[in-house]
């Protein structure tokens, strides 16, 4: 996907806003995030920048992270960097970050997203504590 600067030392998190899977599932990410890291944004009320109409599209299909210094992760490896960010071992994600692992994450992504409702059923069903949590309020954009 590329490249796009952001001075701000935080990574945009961007999920589909009318997805509750999504929305827990960065909800939780966020609440794991010790150091304020990420910065949790709806893809449909992004501001532009970072968000772009290339961008937006391909955000229907996939969580994307924007790494502070303008990396664009998305689907398997924007996972990869959450899960990292919200304290699992750096060298167990690196691992999984190295092909073939890799290969194997964004096939698993890949099948947990296109059935998102089967696998919601497996989530427990906890919201977050503030809207702050999913890119409202003072913690948002």
């Amino acid at each position: 996907m590329g490249q796009l600067a952001d001075t701000n030392e935080r990574a945009w998190v961007f999920w589909d806003g009318d997805c509750g899977f999504c929305r827990r599932s960065v909800a939780w990410a966020v609440r794991h995030d010790a150091t304020g890291h990420l910065r949790p944004c709806p893809y449909q009320r992004a501001p532009s920048p970072p968000m772009t109409p290339r961008l937006a599209h391909a955000c229907r299909r996939a969580v994307h992270v924007v790494a502070p210094d303008g990396t664009v992760l998305r689907a398997g490896r924007a996972a990869l960097y959450l899960l990292r960010t919200a304290g699992l071992p750096a060298p167990l994600i690196g691992l999984l970050g190295l092909p073939p692992l890799v290969w194997l994450v964004e096939i698993g992504y890949r099948i947990v997203a296109d059935n998102r409702p089967f696998f919601a059923r497996f989530m427990v069903r906890e919201e977050p504590d503030s809207p702050g949590m999913v890119g409202e309020g003072p913690n948002g954009p």
